[in-house]
């Protein structure tokens, strides 16, 4: 249970995603917290502190999948949604059936995503008892 606002850390390399999607976000009630460099991400991330965690997942020095990888080393009941351009969704669609098979597509959100279609995504993803990704 979660007492105050529910905390969202949002990373990606692009600085308009991030502040667009924080906006979004806050005007819903969310803290949101958002970092543009995937190292500087998990140096500062904080274990049980965050409620959901959106990232992109091709970023310079790190990419996304690698970034899920040790934050969950962090905190192995972080709940994670990845964040990818359309145009790259298919090229990640075989991988993601490798790595994640029982998840499906309701761990990723495809950019350019609406605002409603965001906040129906997150509050999804908030609502499911258990939506952090297993056995990866």
């Amino acid at each position: 249970m979660w007492v105050g606002k529910r905390k969202i850390l949002v990373i990606d390399d692009e600085p308009d995603i991030t502040f667009t999607l924080s906006s979004v976000l806050k005007e819903r009630g969310f803290e949101v917290i958002t970092f543009n460099d995937p190292l500087l991400a998990l140096q500062h991330f904080k274990p049980r502190h965050y409620e959901l965690v959106i990232l992109d997942i091709k970023m310079p020095k790190m990419d996304g999948f690698e970034l899920y990888q040790q934050l969950k080393k962090k905190d192995n009941r972080v709940k994670v949604c990845f964040l990818t351009a359309v145009s790259e969704f298919k090229e990640y669609k075989q991988y993601r059936k490798e790595a994640y098979p029982k998840q499906g597509e309701r761990y990723f959100i495809a950019k350019p995503i609406s605002n409603d279609e965001l906040i129906r995504k997150v509050n999804e993803m908030l609502t499911a008892d258990n939506y952090h990704l297993k056995n990866t």
